[in-house]
């Protein structure tokens, strides 16, 4: 099951701990998919962002909650790959 959108925002936070063990497009990727992840998370928030043309994620409402739930799905999958090249690229430290 998907989780916290921040558990995927995660995945930039030790990309970028982790240079130059890690690629620079790898960081690159994981800070795109940390972007996109934290706009949601301010639409889902008391920030009113409607001035910049952007519609609130309603999550006291149950369409809302849906909405949410998607977003949560879809920066998951997103964030596969990203974590499995994550651990690919920093095995060498284990050894």
């Amino acid at each position: 099951m998907f989780g916290c959108l921040h558990t995927n925002m995660d995945i930039y936070r030790w990309a970028y701990k982790f240079y130059p063990f890690v690629s620079s497009e790898l960081i690159w990727d994981a800070f795109q998919l940390t972007r996109d992840i934290r706009m949601i998370d301010m639409l889902a928030s008391p920030y009113d962002m409607s001035s910049y043309g952007y519609e609130p994620v309603r999550v006291e409402t149950v369409e809302g909650q849906q909405k949410y739930m998607r977003y949560q799905q879809e920066f998951y999958e997103r964030g596969k790959p990203l974590r499995k090249r994550l651990i690919d690229e920093l095995k060498f430290l284990a050894d």
